[in-house]
């Protein structure tokens, strides 16, 4: 059986659950839209295309006016375009919102600590603002693909830092933590950048927009993470193809106060148990 492309995110789905992989990557079910995607995408397209300012006017007096309008345009530019996928979602106008501004305020701590990076960039180089953000622009959205490891993924932002390259991924997320599935996502991003040149990205990271960017440092421990999760789900997907051979790990993440497994329904994940988890 050949093996399937994988990605981070089907790896880390089938760390999570097998049955969820089983029933998203195999038998495609499909899912469900919410809100958290939603606005990730769109925050995602925000800092995509506000690269494409053109910033031959910016200059120190006006430099922060400038930048937070541009973030707030393209933000809003981007809600409207999304505004088919938010209808799908049947939020009230009072939840709407909330995501809005909640948004709305991540994209301008990003845009704040772009300002001061621009900042000290001209300051440091002695160059004009123009081209200090012509420095700081990295290589956006890149797909990097492995026959090798059959993997692919997307990668938000490469940066050129003096003489290191960093990998830079966004995310919304409450918390300012290296989980296992984010470590897992930038190590695999690290063996992709290195199969395809030749060198190891000096360090990878997040830029929490809650908070702030988090790196660390690409070693052969990182590569080897990759490597392994990568063979691990393969040894497996690509002998298997049966739902029972795809077992089911039941737990919070399958039903929680506010939501629930896109799966919960199929899978039934607590029939038969008793209080305890115990059939």
């Amino acid at each position: 059986m050949a093996k399937r492309i994988e990605s981070p995110s089907s790896i880390n789905t089938f760390k999570q659950c097998q049955r969820k992989y089983y029933y998203q990557y195999i038998a495609k079910l499909p899912t469900l839209p919410n809100i958290h995607q939603v606005r990730g995408n769109i925050a995602h397209s925000t800092l995509e295309s506000f690269y494409e300012f053109d910033a031959s006017m910016v200059t120190t007096d006006n430099c922060a006016q400038r930048i937070h309008a541009r973030i707030q345009e393209l933000f809003v530019r981007h809600w409207q375009r999304y505004t088919q996928e938010l209808d799908k979602l049947h939020l009230n106008n009072d939840q709407q919102m909330f995501y809005f501004e909640e948004t709305m305020l991540m994209l301008m701590n990003w845009a704040n600590q772009f300002i001061q990076d621009l900042q000290a960039q001209a300051a440091v180089k002695n160059i004009s603002f123009p081209e200090a953000f012509q420095q700081l622009t990295p290589i956006r959205e890149q797909r990097f693909h492995s026959d090798h490891y059959s993997v692919q993924g997307f990668i938000d932002a490469i940066h050129q830092v003096e003489d290191q390259i960093q990998i830079i991924d966004y995310k919304t997320n409450a918390s300012f933590e290296f989980k296992d599935a984010i470590k897992l996502q930038l190590a695999i991003y690290s063996l992709l950048y290195f199969e395809k040149h030749g060198i190891k990205p000096s360090k990878v990271g997040i830029f929490f927009l809650r908070h702030k960017l988090k790196l660390m440092d690409v070693d052969e421990e990182l590569l080897d993470l990759a490597r392994r999760e990568i063979e691990l789900v393969h040894a497996h997907t690509s002998r298997h193809e049966g739902l029972e051979q795809y077992p089911r790990c039941t737990g919070p993440l399958c039903k929680w106060s506010t939501g629930q497994c896109d799966f919960f329904e199929v899978c039934k994940p607590f029939e038969g148990k008793t209080s305890n988890g115990q059939k």
